[in-house]
């Protein structure tokens, strides 16, 4: 009897690993059409739509919703919607710009988002992004407070028609957004660098389509010059002693420390220039 069920267990792993090969195979010979003009075949979207409904609810658990009545917050995140989201997104009445017209898959209704997802899912969406979907990670450019503004504007979406939309947007300030709730909120401190942090940051920024970076995925070009044991190196960019703290001050103003340079300035705030500057201490061996 335990041979007959070591027999049987064999055999199933033999055939796990002929799927695995297999699959592999398939993959590596490029039987897989990855082009925007076709969609994901049935099974491959409805894997992802589960995968994707089940990652955002369980790690949306311990999320906080706040008071998200205020006319304030609430006028804000449109002001951020507006400038931010109705590009790839739509709105009312409105088309998404032609670009997102070509993404596969295509961005979500934001309608249908707001009527089907709770507040918490919605903000953690809107913090963390979704792989390979096109949708960014904003929490690299905007405050907590600002995407619970987006989150609030959005409760009241589903209820707004074009022309509702359109007075909003005649009577918008057309000024730059703001965060309407910061009044109230506490002023917040840097901490010190994180390098676990800083990795996550270094492809936030695009630092990898630039950089050779050790142990980041895709960050293999020769555009810039290779981050492998930069923390050995005596100065940044030939001008400044290599210093975490003066690591900072590049990254945040690099055309300021050296005009001419070819590192664009990418909005880098205070403390994710930190972290990336924590992260790039460990990087202490050529390749």
């Amino acid at each position: 009897m335990k041979s007959c069920k070591r027999v049987v267990v064999l055999t199933l792993a033999g055939l796990a690993v002929c799927a695995l090969l297999a699959a592999g195979l398939l993959v590596y010979i490029g039987w897989y059409d990855v082009s925007a003009t076709r969609p994901h075949t049935k099974l491959v979207h409805r894997l992802l739509d589960i995968g994707l409904a089940r990652s955002v609810a369980v790690r949306a658990e311990q999320i906080r919703e706040p008071d998200l009545n205020g006319e304030a917050r609430i006028q804000n995140g449109f002001e951020l919607f507006r400038t931010h989201c109705v590009q790839c997104h739509g709105a009312p009445g409105v088309a998404p710009a032609p670009y997102a017209l070509g993404l596969n898959p295509v961005p979500a209704s934001l309608v249908a988002s707001a009527r089907e997802r709770p507040a918490t899912e919605i903000f953690w969406i809107i913090r963390e992004g979704i792989k390979m979907t096109g949708m960014p990670a904003w929490k690299y450019r905007l405050t907590d407070t600002q995407m619970w503004d987006v989150v609030a504007f959005m409760r009241i979406l589903p209820a707004l028609s074009p022309v509702d939309y359109r007075q909003w947007d005649e009577k918008s300030t057309n000024g730059l957004p703001r965060s309407a709730s910061s009044a109230s909120a506490p002023t917040s401190t840097s901490r010190i660098g994180d390098a676990t942090a800083g990795r996550q940051a270094v492809e936030q920024y695009l630092c990898a389509t630039c950089h050779v970076i050790p142990d980041v995925a895709g960050a293999s070009h020769h555009v810039g010059p290779s981050l492998a044991g930069i923390a050995t190196r005596p100065f940044i960019a030939g001008v400044l002693s290599n210093n975490p703290d003066n690591m900072r001050l590049w990254l945040m103003a690099p055309t300021t420390i050296k005009p001419g340079t070819a590192m664009p300035d990418l909005s880098i705030s205070d403390q994710d220039a930190r972290d990336i500057a924590a992260f790039l201490t460990t990087l202490s061996e050529p390749q």
